[in-house]
């Protein structure tokens, strides 16, 4: 295997994390899953994400938004961080998967609280690797 190989969680469908997400927002995970890190981080800008997934920065908005309300993405610009799968969702009935509600807003309380998360995980690293941020 290559030494920068990883395998996706089977509980993303098992457990119908992708029933709440468009193609989009799959494609936006894959993405990020392949050129995350090892602690699930990726710089990669929107410019250069909607390019290479060929969708509009709106779309773009809309994918990530509806991965930060499933719990699978947190965001600070420029840093997405894919987040683990610590626990099972609540059963709920799945929206059809087209159906992703566009956002009201440019910041919404999902965003302020993933951005909390992403930067705990960023002071937690560098404390680790004894830099400052």
């Amino acid at each position: 295997m290559p030494a920068q190989f990883s395998w996706i969680d089977q509980r993303l469908v098992r457990e119908h994390y992708l029933d709440q997400l468009d193609a989009y927002a799959m494609a936006l995970y894959l993405f990020l899953v392949t050129v995350a890190d090892a602690q699930g981080l990726s710089w990669y800008g929107d410019g250069a994400i909607a390019r290479i997934l060929s969708m509009d920065t709106e779309r773009l908005h809309r994918s990530r938004t509806g991965l930060i309300q499933a719990q699978l993405l947190a965001y600070v610009p420029p840093v997405y961080q894919i987040l683990a799968l610590d626990k099972p969702l609540p059963p709920k009935a799945a929206p059809h998967p087209t159906m992703v509600p566009a956002p009201t807003s440019t910041l919404t309380t999902t965003d302020i609280s993933a951005s909390t998360t992403v930067q705990a995980h960023l002071k937690a690293l560098h404390d680790a690797l004894g830099k400052r941020p």
